[in-house]
């Protein structure tokens, strides 16, 4: 059997979702073929089921509040099955969402596997092994990516556990390492402290979280050591060997070796791209040595009539830049002059959901003093905020860094509660080109905690009020 369209997208997840939709949109013929459940890594295994985690960890730290107040609780009763249970759900309605929206917007949705078999084609093998094609003007490869297994530490999925391992867990354990304090590491490592497991952090760089400003990193450095968390930063992990009772991983921590022994390890190093058994070489789709798919303007391959998006190729492995590069893509191919020819990577939020939350985009201050980049800073702490004082939320900082001759906003970065969704209106305010005098000359209701942004935009200008 032989469907033709006008775009196959290869994956289901928030880069071929979104495309299938909007091509269909564009009044474009869309096949999206995915072999697991739509939604990708994203929904099923990643962001949607771990902020459920999120969620129900801060409620449960959100209890000592409560027993401050005199409530006294007892916890003997806790499961975390049920918590375990309840992220599932998120994702599988979630999964069955992303499949409504693809009917409804009358896109054929396959489940099968899928590789480039020639110039517009797509050979399919089924879950029932039976072969089909697929005939494409366009085809998209929005495949995502996997967790990154470094030598000597593949995951078995019982004592090394990958990110998606440690959603599959039903039952937690006592003591925990995780391997890697980027936004994965730092957001399993307050899920299972808040949960009561005992946890070491180990970061190779400089800092937890090394793709953040280093300022608000420090901030939830010091909300993780302040909660028990074991933070060994600049340390590197040697090896490891099962022990009685669990895991016992040798660490250099400045030159010195160390032993650190728990039930499980949580090894989260990163991402690899999946862009194996896809026919992209045949095809003459070139990728660089990570592996990643080489791309040009509007995800254009180096093979006429393909297109990649999201985990595949080499930008940020974030969901929302997978979901933009996807209308990027189709609108090009529909014949629309889409708003950017590229993800702008400076108008790129960046996102850590622990407690406090971290988030970002563009210049950092640790960098532009290394590269020298001139920048002038305005910050505003939370506990200068009404509603942070009055909800008991103090901990962070709101920065602004701006050019000092034009008053440009360079970069943005926030460290406390809400700081995920405080974080858009300074990047609205950079995308629109405004500068932080536009942001102060917006009145901010009172009192909410976005007022800190309002402060922090005051404090470029050398006007703040409460502080």
């Amino acid at each position: 059997m032989t469907k033709t369209c006008d775009v196959a997208i290869i994956g289901a997840g928030p880069g071929g979702y979104v495309a299938g939709i909007r091509a269909a949109q564009l009044g474009l013929s869309a096949c999206v073929i995915e072999k697991d459940s739509p939604g990708g890594v994203c929904l099923n295994w990643g962001c949607i089921p771990s902020k459920s985690l999120i969620h129900h960890a801060s409620q449960f730290s959100a209890l000592r509040d409560m027993e401050s107040l005199g409530v006294r609780i007892d916890r003997r009763g806790f499961k975390y099955s049920e918590v375990h249970a309840l992220s599932r759900q998120a994702a599988n309605t979630l999964a069955g969402g992303v499949s409504a929206l693809l009917r409804k917007n009358k896109v054929d949705l396959v489940k099968a596997k899928a590789s480039i078999a020639g110039a517009g084609k797509l050979r399919l093998l089924d879950e029932r092994g039976e072969n089909s094609e697929i005939l494409a003007k366009n085809i998209i490869v929005a495949t995502g990516s996997r967790p990154l297994s470094l030598p000597g530490f593949s995951f078995d999925e019982k004592l090394i556990l990958s990110s998606s391992g440690i959603l599959s867990i039903s039952q937690l354990p006592k003591t925990l390492i995780v391997l890697g304090a980027g936004a994965i590491g730092c957001e399993f490592a307050y899920v299972m402290n808040s949960f009561g497991v005992e946890v070491a952090l180990v970061e190779l760089g400089e800092h937890i979280l090394p793709g953040e400003d280093l300022e608000v990193a420090q901030i939830l450095d010091a909300s993780f050591r302040k909660s028990g968390i074991g933070i060994y930063a600049k340390a590197r992990a040697l090896s490891w060997k099962a022990v009685r009772g669990g895991v016992e991983v040798s660490v250099e921590v400045d030159g010195k070796a160390q032993a650190l022994q728990a039930e499980k390890v949580l090894a989260a190093f990163g991402r690899s791209p999946n862009t194996e058994n896809l026919g992209l070489e045949a095809a003459g789709v070139k990728k660089d040595s990570r592996g990643h798919i080489v791309t040009g303007d509007y995800g254009r391959t180096t093979a006429p009539g393909i297109f990649a998006i999201g985990d595949v190729t080499a930008t940020p492995a974030l969901a929302h830049v997978a979901s933009r590069e996807a209308e990027i893509a189709v609108e090009h191919i529909a014949g629309r002059k889409p708003h950017e020819a590229r993800v702008d990577l400076n108008l790129i939020p960046s996102a850590v959901y622990c407690e406090p939350q971290i988030a970002g985009f563009g210049l950092r201050e640790d960098r532009a003093k290394k590269d020298g980049t001139a920048f002038r800073k305005s910050t505003f702490p939370y506990r200068g905020n009404g509603k942070a004082v009055a909800i008991g939320k103090t901990d962070g900082l709101v920065k602004i860094l701006t050019a000092p001759d034009t008053g440009e906003l360079l970069g943005c970065h926030i460290a406390g509660y809400n700081a995920t969704e405080l974080i858009h209106e300074l990047l609205l305010a950079k995308g629109a080109e405004l500068i932080a005098e536009d942001v102060v000359d917006m009145i901010h209701a009172h009192p909410t905690i976005s007022e800190t942004i309002y402060e922090a935009a005051r404090g470029v200008g050398d006007r703040p009020i409460h502080i």
